[in-house]
């Protein structure tokens, strides 16, 4: 089918035009393309043959260059990629510039700077207290309401969607072992999330206020921090996560604009606590997003979160992340943390969704509480768009193999 000819209802039409880095067989130059149904378009070709004065930052193996080059230009570069794939005038120069997406090898979309991980859904929070405090009076730790709690990951283990995850292997020791074992995790899970990509570094010393969000932020992506939970248990007190959750993060091969989700923005959940000036959102336009994300184990989907949930936005994990004059760097990658609503059917980790392990989940292919060698684990999500449209987000996937 021509790239031009989309199904009615395309998730990947005009309207979306998500950005990634695809390969041609036998190259191994790499290209910035946008996705437009079924067809990757080679934009930097595109824009040297219609002479647009940003080809230079189009024509990258990565998207920094035009992470880098800030709000106005992104704007710029979105309104000529919208004319070039539905101004008819354009057909002949730009239809011979798309690849079928099944032809094309999809990479990395941008070099990660740093990456950092949020704990933002209430119902998450809650429930992970409910598993490891049960007999706490409230499941939610004293400061949870007050800030986004987050901690520092690993940018050198970010993968694109495809790349088999490794089960990983350290120390663990279960409540009535006499002294910890070494050996590969046994408890391996998912995180369904999803990430943040900056654009436009800050200087050291300058917080990046709530108000200055979408100037630095250039889009989302989908996001699964996979987790070794019995290595996790033992190992983070006091300082927290460490390899359990630096081994693998996968994301999406496509980063959405967040120009292209102006219709998913919603009201975040109502604020029960007051809140500091830095983090106040009460007056500022709406920060949430209405994205629906669906989790497939071996195909059989296992869960459905929904992203408007998340207590803490995008817009206050960024400032939280520079209040102590942290700077922001192009390729910064931050992640919402693990999304989950209020019924059973909405929980994005088998944490959750077995109750660490109390509670079988039935698959087609037999039972599960945590990841086997072999699994498969596929995130996919979608937004609504104007006039009543979807806008899709890609899908991040990983099977996982022995270590």
């Amino acid at each position: 089918m021509p790239p031009f000819d989309l199904p009615e209802g395309d998730p990947f039409g005009p309207h979306n035009l998500p950005y990634g880095v695809f390969s041609l067989p036998g190259s191994a130059a790499r290209t910035v393309g946008v996705r437009l149904g079924d067809h990757v378009l080679d934009v930097g070709a595109a824009a040297r043959a219609l002479g647009s004065p940003h080809a230079e930052l189009l024509t990258a193996p990565t998207l920094n260059p035009l992470l880098a080059a800030g709000r106005t230009v992104w704007s710029q570069v979105r309104r000529d990629l919208t004319e070039w794939v539905t101004d008819p005038a354009h057909r002949p120069t730009v239809e011979p510039l798309f690849r079928p997406l099944s032809s094309v090898t999809l990479h990395l979309p941008f070099e990660v700077a740093d990456y950092v991980d949020f704990y933002s859904s209430e119902h998450h929070a809650r429930n992970a207290g409910a598993i490891f405090r049960p007999d706490a009076a409230d499941t939610l730790l004293a400061n949870w309401k007050h800030l986004p709690i987050g901690y520092h990951g690993r940018a050198g283990t970010v993968v694109v969607s495809g790349t088999d995850v490794v089960r990983p292997s350290g120390q663990r020791k279960a409540p009535t072992d006499p002294a910890p074992v070494f050996g590969p995790s046994v408890r391996l899970d998912i995180e369904a999330e999803v990430g943040f990509v900056v654009g436009v570094p800050s200087r050291q010393g300058t917080p990046v206020a709530l108000t200055d969000f979408r100037d630095h932020v250039f889009g989302l992506c989908l996001l699964n921090d996979w987790s070794a939970r019995d290595i996790q248990a033992w190992e983070y007190v006091p300082l927290g996560p460490f390899l359990a959750k630096s081994f693998a993060t996968s994301v999406s091969a496509w980063i959405t604009p967040l120009d292209a989700l102006e219709s998913a923005r919603v009201t975040p959940p109502e604020r029960t606590h007051p809140l500091l000036p830095y983090l106040d959102d009460a007056a500022a336009e709406p920060a949430g997003y209405d994205l629906r994300i669906s989790i497939a184990l071996n195909g059989h989907v296992v869960s459905e979160p929904p992203f408007s949930s998340m207590y803490w936005t995008a817009a206050q994990q960024l400032a939280h992340l520079t209040v102590n004059g942290a700077s922001l760097r192009t390729g910064d990658l931050y992640g919402s943390g693990t999304v989950s609503g209020p019924n059973p059917g909405q929980l994005g980790s088998l944490l959750e969704l077995t109750w660490n392990g109390r509670d079988p989940l039935e698959l087609p292919d037999g039972k599960r509480t945590f990841l086997e060698d072999g699994d498969l684990v596929t995130l996919s999500a979608w937004a609504p768009g104007p006039g009543g449209a979807r806008v899709g987000l890609g899908e991040v996937s990983g099977r996982v193999t022995a270590g």
